[in-house]
């Protein structure tokens, strides 16, 4: 049999590697226009930016190599110029001699690829703009930036490739910009995912300009100049091309060959076009999108090799094998993120009119108590009748390859979000969670789907009437750092005490950081006759980096040794290390390690709560503290922080009252955590803080070992009868006999939430005031020595006395 191969790469040369190993004596031959038969084209732009630094490692396998371990006829630098299904024959072209011949087949591969989109702008010939698909395309962007040594580039396109070679360009210690014309890069995400890398590409110093196309090239002053539709020109040294890539179908289409509905080689399952004796495979070739059902164009190098598979198996042993589909699994890597996609996003469902609902969650790669826990967001999407699942989305760090495995295997199959639930993964602390991201993504579509949680997307905030109710749950602290527009603050521990105070005839919006909180106000709101709630899904993460605008990058050297030798070099710098802490956790380790410093010194603190980038510039800003530099890399956020010398207030303001006083009386848990929350967290700014224990309140603050102390009768049984430290504290409702309060200390356990001691130490730390009030003492037979050390005693005219110095006083 003769079989004949055109194209080589992932897809043909598998056919022909798989060909001979099926049939030892078959004639196979395969023609490559380019020098090179196998090579890894997926690493090109790595190799240009040095990553791989050996050029030999692209190739997968040599022309010498091929033929003497496969005996195929490897004819490189021949294209065939024509093909004659009637006659059975190709025509080639040798390139190096101009010699025209012929071959005939018994069967014949296509596999041709796509080719890059160079549209037909004014200017686009110039030398200095480029295009990368293969290795001489490769060469010759390495040589121009290794003999020009260019400072600047624009990249044209922000998909896959181009944002690959914007970071391999940036490793280079090139400054570059990245021209969109969507108002996303990476077009498999949708808007919300995609805004998270845009914001990695703005804090690496990458120029974002969305929504902006070129309008035409112009060479001037030894560069280029890139006109923007806009009107705003931008000056470069170079220019990469990666608008998108098309099918390479002139032969086929030449041929008589069916061209399917989106331009590309028709195919049937067996990869077998509408001539019954040539079969196609790979970019050229359109397949089954397996969530849409329709015809799809997926230039992915994975689809291609196994369906080079399927169609040597066909062609050998009759149309057996069938390739069911592809529903575009892709992942990339940007700077530090890793961005990964299946099946189909809400753009592609839309089209389709395929209806969906999506949800957000946000999780870290690895149990949080273990280190080198970073963020990962994830977006599912699903049918609302029968949970089918119908594509995923993950944006993170580490680890987001396989989830998106997981995801994907779940979609293959047409399995839905309750097989997420119940998905067994291999556990242990540095590799994920108990109940892993994937198993929480699909929890909560559970919830959402059985109505035990009904959600409203960021998108729809700005739609809501003027008279809905929206509430912050998260604490005071994290509301003064950043919120929603509109959203007043109740934290979800203070909740039940004002569900009187909110009106049941008004729609409810409940919003926390990633979504959990605000799950669980929902359920509090619904259980006490709110009909009208929603959560926010993707809580305030997701709106405020879906909402934030691209940040300016102002244009610089990212290779520049500017800066490694500032001042603050020699400055003494105290590290911090408050990794895997949620908020509050690092803005308090931050105050505590502040105060230690004098003035002038610093301290650096990493954090893998990504929040806290935001956060230390909104408590710098509060305590007056310099921010030196902030910087987010690898999923850990690093700021160092300068000590300023205190200003004295100005003589207008310098009697106002900035203190704040709390007044603690309940020894409920719930309540007592409040109050060492908030206490900490105006702690946590710099202000003096005085908390006033009365009555039942005393039971917060005493010793948990008490030296024996000598009381009356009365002392006594108030001694039996009172929780004899913080650990004995019950709810104030749901109690349910101590079971209500050991769930919370449970789930606050696994959240990494504080406890009430551990907020009370650091009370303690943060040098909050605390006053025992001497007539409850008396009343309930509390003796001194019962009480944590660095309690005072005072009456009321000590919390007057501070009262009248606050601006703050609450009642707990």
């Amino acid at each position: 049999m003769n079989y004949l191969i055109i194209g080589g790469v992932a897809g043909g040369a598998t056919v022909a590697a798989r060909l001979r190993r099926m049939d030892e004596k078959a004639n196979i031959v395969l023609f490559e226009r380019g020098k090179y038969v196998s090579y890894a084209n997926c690493g090109l732009p790595y190799y240009i930016g040095d990553t791989i630094n050996n050029r030999e490692k692209l190739f997968v396998q040599t022309v010498k190599g091929f033929t003497d371990r496969f005996r195929i006829d490897i004819r490189t630098e021949q294209e065939v110029t024509a093909i004659r299904p009637d006659k059975k024959e190709v025509e080639v072209k040798n390139l190096s001699t101009g010699e025209i011949y012929t071959e005939t087949y018994d069967k014949l591969v296509l596999s041709p690829g796509a080719e890059p989109l160079r549209p037909g702008i004014e200017g686009i010939g110039s030398k200095k703009i480029f295009t990368l698909r293969n290795v001489p395309d490769t060469d010759t962007i390495k040589n121009y930036i290794n003999i020009e040594k260019p400072k600047r580039a624009i990249v044209v396109g922000g998909g896959f490739i181009g944002l690959e070679m914007a970071e391999n360009l940036h490793d280079l210690g090139i400054q570059v910009d990245v021209v969109e014309m969507a108002n996303q890069v990476m077009a498999p995400l949708d808007f919300s995912m995609a805004a998270i890398v845009h914001q990695q590409l703005t804090d690496k110093g990458v120029g974002l300009h969305l929504e902006d196309g070129v309008s035409r090239f112009e060479e001037k002053d030894g560069g280029v100049t890139v006109h923007l539709r806009s009107g705003k020109q931008i000056a470069t040294d170079m220019v990469l091309l990666s608008i998108g890539v098309r099918p390479e179908t002139k032969l086929a289409k030449e041929a008589g060959l069916a061209i399917g509905e989106r331009g590309g080689i028709a195919v049937n399952d067996y990869m077998q076009t509408s001539d019954a004796d040539i079969y196609a495979l790979g970019d050229a070739t359109e397949v089954k999108n397996l969530v849409t059902g329709q015809p799809s164009l997926i230039p992915l190098a994975g689809p291609a090799n196994k369906q080079g598979r399927i169609v040597a198996d066909n062609i050998i042993f009759g149309n057996k094998k069938k390739y069911a589909g592809s529903i575009g699994t892709s992942i990339a890597k940007v700077f530090d993120l890793t961005v990964a996609a299946t099946g189909a996003n809400a753009k592609l469902l839309q089209r389709n009119n395929i209806p969906y609902t999506s949800s957000y969650t946000h999780g870290a790669s690895n149990a949080g108590y273990y280190p080198g826990a970073v963020p990962m967001s994830i977006k599912i999407l699903f049918d609302p009748e029968n949970g089918k699942l119908l594509g995923a989305q993950i944006v993170g760090f580490n680890g987001v390859d396989k989830r998106i495995e997981m995801l994907e295997q779940v979609i293959q199959r047409g399995g839905t979000i309750y097989d997420l639930t119940e998905l067994e993964h291999a556990y242990a602390p540095p590799y994920s969670s108990a109940k892993d991201p994937v198993n929480m993504a699909g929890f909560v579509a559970e919830n959402i789907l059985k109505g035990k949680s009904q959600i409203i997307q960021w998108r729809e905030l700005a739609e809501l009437p003027a008279d809905t109710i929206r509430i912050d749950v998260r604490t005071r602290d994290e509301h003064k750092l950043g919120s929603i527009p509109g959203f007043i603050n109740i934290p979800v521990d203070e909740l039940r005490e004002h569900l009187d105070e909110l009106p049941k005839d008004k729609l409810i919006i409940v919003s926390c950081a990633v979504g959990l909180r605000g799950y669980l106000a929902y359920r509090i709101l619904v259980q006490n006759g709110f009909k009208n709630v929603r959560n926010l899904s993707g809580g305030y993460k997701t709106w405020s980096v879906a909402t934030a605008p691209v940040k300016e990058v102002a244009p610089c050297n990212p290779g520049s040794s500017e800066g490694a030798n500032c001042e603050c070099s020699a400055i003494p710098t105290l590290k911090v290390d408050a990794c895997g802490l949620m908020c509050p956790g690092p803005v308090m380790q931050l105050k505590k390690n502040y105060e230690t410093l004098k003035t002038g010194e610093q301290l650096q603190i990493t954090a893998t709560d990504q929040a806290f980038g935001k956060d230390v510039a909104s408590w710098c800003k509060v305590t007056g503290a310099e921010l030196v530099a902030l910087e987010n890399k690898n999923g850990v956020v690093a700021a160092t922080i300068r000590k300023q010398e205190k200003t004295a207030p100005h003589a207008s303001v310098q009697n106002n009252a900035d203190n704040k006083t709390l007044i603690v009386f309940s020894d409920d848990l719930d309540k007592a955590l409040a109050s060492f929350v908030i206490a900490n967290g105006a702690a946590s700014t710099g202000k003096k803080v005085t908390m006033f224990f009365t009555f039942w309140g005393l039971n917060v603050i005493k010793k948990q070992q008490k030296p024996a102390v000598s009381k009356d009768i009365f002392g006594k049984m108030f001694g039996w009868m009172l929780p004899a430290h913080s650990g004995k504290l019950k709810l104030s409702k749901m109690n349910m006999g101590g079971a209500g309060s050991w769930m919370m200390r449970l789930i606050m356990k696994q959240k990494r939430i504080d406890s009430l001691e551990s907020l009370i130490q650091q009370a303690v730390d943060n040098g909050v005031e605390m006053i025992a009030c001497t007539m409850s003492m008396d009343v309930m037979g509390v003796q001194k020595e019962e009480l944590m050390d660095n309690v005072t005693l005072g009456g009321v005219a000590s919390y007057l006395e501070r009262a009248e110095e606050a601006n703050v006083n609450l009642f707990i």
